[in-house]
């Protein structure tokens, strides 16, 4: 590593930070900072998507799967498009069209004042805990530079700094800003890829994927194993990726919010399908990304190299085996992915903390002036408060894909059940799903604690984690609904729509 490389990565923090001011300008209204005046195309909404629910994650995380197993991931891709579609055609349409500013607006007034409040919160906590995780996943490829060129520093100072830059044009461009740099950062950490396999190809010759081949790293389907444990198998993979698709891009805020800035519910629904298949593609990269570096470095496992973490071994090779300059655009390509979601939890995080929280808290109507004013001062908020969770997280040794996704895990079962309770369950009142969800999150919690810091052995895998919390949410909260004789009609758009207007 160079000093070069270290300017090209701060050029790149400035210049993003100028791109999203840039392209989305100052906002002054609500709806114009929480969904961009939903005018967004959707090819934009679709890799903003894409780069939101992937990020550092991806880039330095899924490449250590191959690196040390095979291509068995992209089963969960499979399962992704499944989940989107049925979100496109069975969520999408009853919480799009009109004034909705959250995901959780339909379940207040479904269910209530108590319930929106509930949904929102957990949201708050988990996205918190999970982003703290992605963070600290940019972070990581940044001290090995800076270690590399003698520069000696904590994971707390990284941190702070990258938190600081992803603010300011959040803070100032809101929802638009954040898509639109979304967009070059996707571009960006892709071409990274890219260029990393076509590298290692032009140093060790093209035979390096013959060679996976033979040791059996290229196998892709898996239906070995204990279907409830074994996270590599078929059916959880596909099965629980559907599921974790429904709750992820129907019920989380980070994700929603994104598809109700397109212009119309047709061009969100397409913006949501074709993500699914982007993300395969963006999967595949980067796996064989993980299978060429374990041809270069001849098999070796990352301890051998002297790593601490299984993660570092793509940043590695970014600073020991590209060219000077090089190094550093692909290493600003990994801050790019995390940043793209950094931001993107900032602004989901502020919208529902103002219209999930603070607007049904408040006891007289929230204007439009006081929505967007408590809305920048939440961004701050929330930039600060992920500084915490990202260096608590540190001394996790486990893949921070699957850590990631197993605490998002936690809660999405929950949500995605009450949606779904909502809709199907006439008989249910707020208290009855209020119940069930908080339930649904302590069985999902309790596996969870149990695998990472009790046994260390796994129970049920990850994926199962939404399926779960819908099935528990189901049967407790119908149980509990069988004590009211009435029904209650599902809310039409109109009527949804004029409970949530800012």
């Amino acid at each position: 590593m160079q000093i070069i490389d270290l300017l090209v990565i701060i050029a790149y923090l400035v210049a993003t930070a100028w791109l999203g001011l840039a392209l989305s300008g100052k906002q002054s209204s609500l709806k114009g900072y929480f969904l961009g005046g939903r005018d967004l195309p959707w090819w934009a909404v679709c890799l903003s998507v894409v780069a939101t629910e992937t990020s550092a994650l991806t880039v330095i995380g899924i490449p250590v799967m191959s690196y040390l197993g095979d291509l068995n991931y992209l089963q969960l891709g499979l399962g992704y498009i499944v989940g989107r579609v049925i979100v496109a055609y069975f969520m999408l349409p009853r919480y799009y069209d009109g004034e909705m500013i959250t995901a959780y607006a339909y379940l207040g007034k479904r269910f209530g004042q108590s319930t929106q409040t509930t949904a929102g919160v957990t949201f708050l906590f988990t996205r918190l805990l999970a982003d703290g995780i992605r963070v600290l996943a940019a972070a990581i490829p940044l001290k090995v530079i800076l270690d590399g060129l003698g520069i000696h520093t904590n994971y707390f100072v990284i941190i702070v700094v990258l938190s600081l830059v992803t603010i300011v044009y959040t803070f100032i461009g809101g929802i638009k800003a954040v898509v639109w740099v979304d967009v070059a950062q996707m571009i960006l950490y892709v071409l990274g890829g890219i260029l990393a396999i076509i590298i290692i190809s032009a140093s060790i010759g093209g035979g390096w994927f013959a060679e996976a081949v033979e040791a059996g790293k290229a196998n892709i389907f898996v239906f070995e194993g204990n279907p409830i444990s074994a996270d590599t198998s078929f059916i959880p993979s596909v099965l629980g990726g559907a599921v974790f698709a429904m709750a992820s891009h129907g019920s989380d805020q980070l994700i929603v919010q994104r598809l109700l800035s397109c212009r119309s519910k047709i061009e969100a629904q397409k913006a949501l399908i074709t993500s699914g298949f982007v993300v395969i593609v963006q999967f595949a990269i980067f796996l064989l990304v993980g299978l060429a570096l374990w041809a270069y470095y001849d098999h070796a496992l990352p301890a051998d190299l002297g790593l601490t973490r299984d993660d570092e071994i793509f940043p590695l090779f970014i600073i020991e085996g590209l060219p000077t300059g090089i190094s550093g655009l692909l290493l600003a390509g990994i801050l790019a992915a995390a940043m793209s979601t950094l931001s993107s939890s900032l602004s989901a995080l502020s919208s529902s903390t103002v219209n999930d929280v603070y607007a049904k808290l408040k006891r007289t109507p929230m204007t439009d002036e006081q929505g967007f004013k408590v809305g920048r001062w939440a961004t701050i908020g929330w930039g600060i408060a992920f500084i915490l969770p990202a260096t608590v997280f540190e001394s996790d040794s486990g893949n921070i894909v699957i850590l990631a996704l197993g605490i998002a895990g936690i809660t999405y079962g929950g949500l995605l059940g009450a949606f779904v309770f909502g809709i199907v369950n006439k008989r249910a009142r707020a208290v009855d799903a209020n119940i069930a969800f908080a339930l649904a999150v302590a069985v999902n919690a309790f596996f969870f604690v149990m695998e990472k810091y009790v046994t260390g052995e796994v129970w049920v895998a990850w994926q199962w984690y939404p399926l779960l919390g819908v099935i528990v949410t189901f049967i407790v909260g119908g149980l509990l609904g069988l004590r009211h004789k009435t029904k209650v009609e599902e809310p039409t758009i109109a009527e949804a729509e004029g409970s949530t207007r800012p």
